[in-house]
């Protein structure tokens, strides 16, 4: 069966920002201040830690924006003849690669919530008994912990299947220091350098790195060997595997924090740098947009925003082939309403930091030898602000994460349809109220937010002490 790619327009930019990292990466290798700033970050356990927890999340997200439609099986012919000249044909569905990888997880639904781990319901069922009574029983679940007999215990065949898990994260870590080993063994030797890994006396910190990536095996691991047998993380209301919903969720966080970004970035910087070397009215018209702007409640000026934008995708339906197409655009219409209504902040640090650069000797040396305002700008200004830029988009990505649950929260953020952390807090909340409380769905949002959050903030603060001047310890 064929498939058909399926390019979305979130997916031509998260594709598109994986390039202009490639890119930055190089040049931060060419150029010998960025490439020691980048080893001050790698040296910091934190960050070299966090840094392998946003390489997972990534990983999942390019799963997740790699997406397809599969071909629909052709109606059974008396010719085969006319079998091979019937057109083919396309689901609507837009899948992606992430949805093959998990679709044991995708496809086993229940009716209703379950516990994790669980082998019946979480809600009970009247049923009719044999008698003619009727009785109210939790039932078995069609998909979970279905290969146990009636009576079996869960735990022995849990115990069973996560055996050998410790094994394949010691084979996955200890490939990755092979490979470092390798890398570093240029005059001690591969044995010498592994040694070094392990006790620390590196200059990045490996060792906190290979500690992580044991940790994430493991639970990788142990996914792989429970999840097609158990809904580790339990079902939703509709009876969607919560650990499903959690993976999918992150393309939507990284997609909010990573795009937003991309659009603020031309309107900060270029309205910053403007109006701090220009001054008089251009700075002045500079001052009362971003004033206006700002005195406006953000929160109002979101909604107004999306709901408008909801309103001209509902009046347009022709403009979208597939619910995937439709729920796309919503995204990246509020990544585009968050990046335009979230750029002043960071104008208003680079109109600042303009101001005392313009009266530095080499911008008043150039000006006196006859260099235009553009060459000003692109070779002295621009480059000797990019480390706020930087400081600044490390510590708004989490931000903008939080953003997009609250919003979701609050029933003015994605598509319905779209899987986000603050969608699923939202279908989560009204079971904070039920006796037992229905737990484990916000309960796993919340622990992915959480660790996707707090890896980017950390790795932020790295960032922010290895290229901020001011805080390098000479």
């Amino acid at each position: 069966m064929g498939v058909k790619p399926v390019l979305l327009l979130t997916d031509l930019l998260v594709f598109t920002l994986i390039v202009c990292a490639v890119f930055f990466a190089i040049q931060a290798r060419r150029h010998a201040p960025s490439r020691e700033a980048w080893r001050r970050v790698g040296r910091q356990p934190a960050a070299m830690a966090s840094a392998v927890i946003l390489s997972v999340f990534a990983i999942i997200g390019v799963m997740d924006s790699l997406h397809y439609r599969s071909q629909l099986p052709l109606e059974q012919s008396e010719s085969a003849a006319v079998e091979k000249t019937a057109p083919v044909v396309y689901s609507t569905e837009v899948l992606s690669v992430l949805d093959a990888l998990l679709m044991p997880l995708r496809v086993q639904m229940e009716k209703t919530y379950s516990v994790p781990f669980a082998r019946e319901s979480f809600q009970r069922e009247t049923v009719e008994q044999a008698d003619g009574g009727q009785a109210r029983i939790t039932p078995r679940l069609a998909y979970g912990a279905r290969h146990l007999q009636e009576g079996e215990p869960s735990l022995p065949d849990i115990a069973r299947r996560l055996v050998w898990t410790p094994f394949q994260a010691l084979a996955v870590a200890g490939a990755l220091l092979c490979v470092v080993g390798i890398k570093r063994s240029r005059g001690v030797g591969i044995v010498a350098a592994m040694r070094h890994i392990l006790a620390g006396c590196t200059e990045l910190a490996w060792r906190p790195a290979l500690i992580v990536v044991f940790l994430v095996a493991l639970l990788v691991a142990a996914g792989v060997a429970l999840a097609p047998h158990y809904h580790v993380l339990g079902t939703d209301k509709v009876g969607q595997d919560v650990l499903y919903l959690s993976l999918k969720s992150i393309r939507t966080g990284l997609v909010i924090g990573t795009l937003t970004t991309l659009i603020m970035l031309p309107f900060a910087v270029m309205f910053g740098i403007v109006a701090g070397y220009l001054g008089g009215w251009v700075d002045d018209v500079i001052q009362y947009f971003y004033t206006v702007l700002n005195s406006i409640p953000s929160v109002l000026l979101i909604a107004a925003s999306v709901l408008m934008m909801q309103v001209m995708i509902d009046t347009h339906p022709q403009w979208f082939d597939t619910a995937a197409e439709r729920a796309d655009a919503r995204l990246l219409a509020l990544c585009a309403i968050l990046g335009i209504t979230s750029w002043t902040g960071l104008c208003r640090l680079l109109r600042g930091e303009t101001l005392k650069l313009r009266e530095l000797d080499y911008v008043q040396a150039a000006r006196a030898f006859g260099a235009s305002t553009a060459q000003i700008l692109r070779r002295h200004i621009l480059p000797n602000v990019m480390h706020i830029v930087l400081i600044t988009v490390a510590l708004d990505f989490s931000i903008l994460v939080l953003t997009e649950a609250v919003l979701s929260y609050v029933g003015i953020g994605v598509d319905p349809f779209t899987i986000s952390f603050g969608s699923m807090i939202n279908a989560a909340r009204a079971e904070l109220a039920r006796e037992p409380v229905v737990w484990w769905s916000l309960a796993s949002a919340f622990g992915f937010m959480l660790t996707l959050v707090l890896a980017a903030n950390l790795l932020a603060d790295a960032v922010r002490d290895a290229f901020d001047p001011r805080r390098q310890i000479r």
